[in-house]
């Protein structure tokens, strides 16, 4: 079982220096995203593998910022010959935007939300830094911040991080974002710390054998917030 991930309260700016090992690894990871990324129009990736402060255990995170039917990114997927693993509907909060995450392999992973995203949850992506396709191909790093709440600011070497604790406006400035999504990100994952654990209102795992459209309308029969969120869904 890995470790929690947590927050840093108070670090001031320093520089990461990334050796060739570092390099590398980026570099790898950014390649599975763009294999990924080249079968979906208008995806981002987002994380680390935007940022550059990846580690051994990273994953390579690929978003859909669109709504788009479940089974034709599938299709796409299976097209292409990568296997999905494992398919999940969740929910953060009984008002959040469900979303789909579809598992390729140990650390690939696609989401796609099943409606519209709220101006928040659109700029969430933005904080935790993201890329396109093109500027993933042109090497371009962006800056965000990390689930242990420490900005990650790319330069030539490396990066730099401080944590973004006590400077919300900082750093809405530094991202080009809203002060509420900062605040909202900063309290949900103290929060988070606090209580160890996720807090996900809804994890539904989608069994092999049946289409995610199909598994969707089963919960929203039963699951009143899945149904509210979802209304009028396919």
């Amino acid at each position: 079982m890995s470790r929690p991930i947590k927050p840093v309260r108070v670090r001031d700016a320093v520089e990461v220096v990334y050796d060739d090992h570092h390099w590398k690894l980026l570099e790898d990871l950014r390649l599975e995203a763009r294999r990924v990324m080249a079968l979906l129009p208008g995806s981002l990736v987002v994380g680390s593998v935007a940022r550059g402060d990846v580690h051994e255990g990273s994953d390579v995170d690929v978003a859909l910022l669109d709504p788009l039917p479940p089974s034709l990114i599938e299709e796409r997927l299976r097209a292409a010959g990568l296997e999905v693993e494992l398919r999940e509907v969740v929910q953060a909060t009984p008002l959040s935007t469900p979303k789909l995450y579809i598992h390729l392999g140990d650390r690939v992973n696609v989401s796609v939300p099943l409606a519209r995203l709220s101006r928040l949850e659109e700029e969430f992506y933005r904080f935790a830094g993201s890329v396109s396709l093109r500027e993933l191909e042109a090497g371009v790093r962006r800056a965000g911040v990390n689930k242990r709440l420490l900005a990650i600011l790319p330069t030539s070497r490396g990066h730099i991080e401080f944590s973004v604790i006590g400077r919300v406006e900082e750093v809405a400035r530094l991202l080009g974002v809203s002060q509420d999504v900062v605040r909202e990100r900063v309290e949900a994952l103290l929060r988070r710390d606090e209580r160890g654990r996720s807090g996900l209102y809804l994890r539904l795992e989608v069994p092999p054998w049946e289409s995610v459209e199909d598994a969707v309308r089963r919960a929203m029969r039963r699951i009143p917030a899945l149904r509210e969120r979802l209304e009028g869904w396919l």
